[in-house]
């Protein structure tokens, strides 16, 4: 995943160090790889009781992580085009799960292009 936000925040202008804590931080409490409904909440929570001590980010910075984080799940498309590209980045990845990731849930034109999709699917294919 965190190969998928370099690769479209380089395109979409997304503020790159918010997409790369999003690939560490927004599964990190997964109770499961199956239904966990609430897993992005507690996202969203420990990324506020990170920042400062294992990170630095200012007080805009924190709040699309923590949204981001938060909200990644839920199958929304509309938002700061950093959290577009995290919420791409991470649905571009769903060959893990044997999920062909459907454009009509990306946000950004980029990741909505055929070529990215069949370039991201075959990476999380191969990982």
């Amino acid at each position: 995943m965190h190969e998928n936000g370099l690769f479209l925040a380089e395109r979409t202008g997304a503020n790159l160090r918010i997409v790369e804590l999003f690939a560490y931080l927004h599964d990190a409490c997964r109770w499961n790889e199956g239904d966990d409904p609430d897993h992005g909440k507690r996202a969203g929570e420990l990324v506020r009781k990170l920042v400062g001590t294992y990170f630095t980010l200012s007080p805009e910075e924190t709040e699309l992580l923590v949204y981001a984080c938060t909200w990644h799940a839920h199958g929304l498309t509309e938002a700061d085009v950093t959290v577009q590209t995290c919420w791409d980045a991470d649905r571009l990845d769903l060959g893990r799960v044997g999920i062909y990731p459907n454009p009509r849930f990306l946000c950004t034109d980029v990741a909505r292009d055929r070529k990215t999709i069949q370039w991201a699917f075959a990476r999380s294919l191969e990982l």
